[in-house]
């Protein structure tokens, strides 16, 4: 299952795990060696982003039903109808571990996250750790307000996966439909010259490229693709309020 196995993420996944992934693995059997790969990296992604919702879940101190339905929505496109129960059984499982961890030491749990963090740095490349951010940080949105506790934790997590501070701020800022939100998504002033804006916007595009996450699975490239597109309409939003083209 790749680097799954191994550290914090194998410990969590020793308890969370179960036929979510037998039922991937199965569907590629018979499969060459190199697509076999590709399943467990495609799942040590889907478990690190099931072990960091976890966390932005009960950054408020509550589970939302909307934050649930959306992680259960993802699994449902991705792994099928199957996989949905599995999915939310893991969740909850985490959930309960982070209790029990907690009961002992309050920073247990949030220890456990910054070493599985580390441990996503340095086995996902910048662009995979963009895109797991980019779904925790739709997980927040998804009832239609991003709290203080919960920004806190994104950055947290952003931290962690060695991800910039930055990022978070243009990914919260994507789909705003005012210009001062626009500037954050391309992560510039609204002070920078026409040039900085052409420059900030092309660095932009090669740090979320779908490309950079194909490797993941075609689900997740459309996903990368969708973020590409709000990225696209906030670098209009721009050039059109300065008369650019």
């Amino acid at each position: 299952m790749g680097f799954m196995t191994m550290g914090p993420l194998g410990a969590l996944a020793g308890f969370a795990i179960g036929s979510l992934f037998d039922k991937a693995a199965d569907a590629q059997e018979g499969y060459a060696p190199e697509e076999n790969v590709y399943m467990g990296q495609r799942n040590s992604f889907l478990f690190s982003m099931l072990v960091m919702s976890s966390y932005i879940i009960r950054a408020d101190g509550r589970i939302m039903h909307s934050e649930m339905e959306y992680v259960r929505q993802f699994l449902r496109m991705n792994f099928g109808e199957a996989s949905v129960e599995e999915g939310e059984r893991i969740l909850l499982n985490l959930f309960e571990q982070r209790k029990q961890m907690e009961r002992t030491d309050p920073m247990a749990f949030k220890y456990t996250i910054r070493d599985c963090g580390a441990q996503i740095a340095a086995n996902l490349s910048y662009e995979q750790r963009l895109q797991l951010l980019d779904f925790l940080v739709k997980i927040a949105q998804v009832d239609g307000h991003v709290c203080a506790a919960e920004i806190d934790a994104l950055k947290e997590v952003a931290a962690y996966m060695q991800l910039n501070m930055q990022d978070v701020d243009s990914l919260l800022s994507l789909g705003g439909d005012s210009l001062d939100e626009a500037y954050k998504v391309l992560e510039i002033s609204p002070s920078a010259t026409d040039e900085e804006v052409r420059i900030a916007y092309r660095k932009l595009v090669l740090k979320h490229h779908p490309d950079k996450v194909a490797a993941l699975g075609e689900d997740i490239r459309k996903a990368s693709e969708e973020k590409m597109q709000a990225i696209n309409e906030a670098k209009e939003r721009i050039f059109k309020a300065r008369g650019m083209k």
